[in-house]
């Protein structure tokens, strides 16, 4: 006979998924409702409005897409690129790759702006790149999870509107745990996911985007086969599940029939966007800032660097590098196994090199935080790293002891 399902608790601190909030899971466990009850359309149109405020937008349109954060960023992208388009892609890090990954299989032409990943951008470096090229669209990451490192966005998203250029974000590892300034910043899509700072399991992507977008999308909106011939496209989205232009009418009044929605997925975050604006988005960025203050006060205490440009770290995301000798993965093994906790090792030419501590939603907690720093130090003694013993716990409850 098949056991009971029997889940371990650990304290997850990597850049996602993070522990969903208790509310939230008390949410998910809510009967179901039909696609249509009207119960339910309240619930998805109260969700369209707090999605907008962490990304601080008043565009008309922000939804959620059934898939991970990937599914809305190849939405986006589909949406915009015919054969042919081109396509600006600064890089600093691993998931610009994977936005020109997408690109490349829409049949864009793809250049990459590329750059080691110790810092971001000058921005004036990409406006020049954009001048040279001359795309019709520019897509890359405001926070970069594989080196913990935050672009600047505002100078290029004017560029951009003044010279008719879209630019698509991915704000997956920034959304709810920094501020965002989707219309002052001049971005015309945004993406970001459930399962980072709004501590919702991963299966939602959440999208918003301006006048400019919609107005491609109506130009290749189609009605489905099956549910009647009269709007056809010479031009439509490749894909019928991540078609915007459809997804919009769903999440609209029209209320099409596009799929069956994940409505235990939609409870979920509906409760996650209302705890962080109930707790209201200062707050949640001050709590962010404050737990990071006191993980890099105690990094840097246990005698450990921190990768990366310390100007432009993000706080939700703290690149650690693995002290030489120190087999990276037998501490992340130690730590996971007899101490309950999960961080994250890196990619590309950063793997083995650093870890990744995670900083995001309900997993920023001082507790956690606490955690986390007097497990790694346990986890380094034990295999002989030479460290501040006794110092970061110190270092951390300055932190929280003069706030």
């Amino acid at each position: 006979m098949p056991k009971e399902l029997n889940v371990p608790s650990r304290t997850l601190m990597t850049p996602g998924p993070v522990e969903a909030h208790p509310n939230v899971l008390k949410a998910m466990g809510s009967s179901i409702l039909g696609q249509f009850d009207p119960n339910f359309l309240e619930i998805m149109d109260e969700v369209k409005e707090m999605i907008k405020k962490p990304f601080g937008t008043k565009n008309e349109q922000a939804f959620a897409v059934d898939g991970t954060s990937r599914s809305a960023l190849e939405a986006a992208l589909i949406a915009l690129i015919d054969p042919g388009d081109k396509v600006l892609i600064p890089a600093f890090g691993r998931f610009a790759y994977l936005l020109g990954e997408i690109c490349e299989r829409a049949q864009a032409e793809v250049k990459f702006l590329e750059k080691d990943w110790e810092s971001t951008f000058d921005q004036n470096d990409i406006i020049e790149s954009i001048k040279d090229f001359q795309p019709k669209i520019v897509a890359m990451i405001h926070g970069e999870t594989a080196n913990g490192q935050m672009q600047a966005l505002d100078k290029i998203g004017a560029y951009c509107q003044r010279n008719h250029i879209f630019l698509m974000v991915d704000m997956v590892a920034t959304y709810g745990g920094v501020p965002i300034k989707v219309d002052d910043w001049g971005i015309d899509v945004a993406v970001a996911g459930t399962q980072k700072c709004v501590s919702v399991p991963s299966g939602m992507a959440l999208i918003t985007y301006n006048q400019r977008v919609k107005d491609v999308l109506d130009a290749r909106y189609q009605k489905e086969l099956g549910l009647g011939d009269d709007e056809r496209s010479d031009d439509p989205i490749v894909s019928n599940y991540l078609d915007l232009s459809q997804l919009q009418r769903y999440w609209g009044k029209e209320r099409i029939n596009h799929h069956t929605e994940a409505t235990s997925m939609v409870y979920a975050l509906h409760e996650g966007l209302r705890v962080i604006l109930n707790e209201g988005l200062n707050n949640v960025y001050v709590r962010h800032d404050k737990n990071n203050r006191a993980l890099v006060a105690g990094i840097y205490a246990m005698g450990l660097e921190i990768y990366g440009e310390p100007t432009s770290k993000m706080p939700t995301v703290t690149p650690v590098k693995i002290p030489a000798d120190i087999d990276g993965e037998k501490v992340r093994e130690l730590l996971l196994n007899q101490f309950g906790v999960e961080i994250a090792s890196s990619f590309g030419d950063l793997k083995g090199k650093i870890w990744r501590i995670g900083n995001m939603g309900y997993s920023s907690r001082h507790e956690n935080v606490l955690h986390v720093l007097a497990s790694l130090e346990g986890a380094l003694s034990y295999y002989g790293a030479n460290i501040n013993k006794g110092e970061a716990i110190k270092a951390a409850l300055d932190i929280y002891n003069k706030e």
